[in-house]
């Protein structure tokens, strides 16, 4: 039976948490499913880990390949993906039990939304809940969202929308998710479903925590797009503030 839902897991050296990620995909009410695992290249155990996975449950495919990259392992993956319905868990990260069904539903019952997403928690290495994402506090608008990205996690998009919107766009640097997003919502309704369904980690190896300067300049770039795909550029332009905060910690 063909799966309604493809969901895609990209994996670089994320041996610490890609049992939990994996696991809380598996534990869904909605099994209709296939796990994609896109390994890209990685160093540590994290593809023998996904392997053992993948032995045991016939839904996942696991795909080790050379290091590519985060970008093009994600439009890889995306490639293979046979469902009507696409969406990505990062390695690092949990989604609730109920995340694809929730989601789904939304789709099926409304044919005008090419996307949908929803709350999510903020939790540390050890899995401790640490509040609700600020970013759920951000309604939804087409305009908004070329200065907010409040379309965060967890995000369960129709395939032919994606495609119709030109897919992953590899050269977006850091932020092929938040580009992705920007040109849906120039194509399609968005629909913020207020559930946290998403558990989204925060720890040191975070790309917020290790690129946040290129984060912001690729997150730039992908507004200056938009403001031209839109026809704004004319009349307005992106304006960036990189602040530094300092403090100071005792040492342990």
């Amino acid at each position: 039976m063909q799966p309604l839902i493809s969901i895609v897991i990209p994996v670089y050296n994320r041996e610490d948490y890609l049992k939990i990620a994996i696991e809380s995909v598996l534990r869904q009410s909605f099994t209709n499913f296939e796990l994609i695992i896109w390994d890209d290249g990685s160093t540590d155990n994290s593809v023998e880990i996904a392997s053992g996975y993948a032995q045991k449950d016939k839904r996942i495919k696991l795909i080790a390949a050379k290091h590519q990259g985060f970008s093009n392992s994600l439009k890889s993956a995306f490639s293979i993906c046979s469902g009507k319905y696409i969406g990505w868990v990062d390695s690092d990260d949990i989604i609730a039990p109920t995340a694809l069904a929730e989601t789904a539903k939304v789709l099926n019952n409304n044919p005008e939304i090419g996307l949908v997403y929803t709350d999510y928690l903020l939790i540390d290495k050890d899995n401790k809940i640490l509040g609700k994402g600020s970013r759920c506090q951000i309604p939804y608008s087409k305009d908004r969202l070329l200065i907010s990205f409040m379309t965060f996690h967890f995000r369960l998009m129709r395939k032919e929308v994606f495609e119709q919107a030109g897919g992953i766009n590899e050269n977006t640097g850091s932020v092929p998710d938040y580009d992705l997003c920007l040109r849906l919502s120039e194509i399609t309704e968005i629909y913020h479903l207020k559930q946290p369904l998403y558990y989204y980690r925060q720890h040191s190896g975070n790309m917020s925590q290790t690129q946040r300067v290129e984060l912001i300049y690729s997150s730039q770039e992908a507004i200056e797009r938009a403001l031209q795909r839109r026809g704004l550029d004319k009349d307005y332009e992106i304006k960036v503030e990189i602040i530094g905060k300092y403090y100071l910690e005792k040492k342990r």
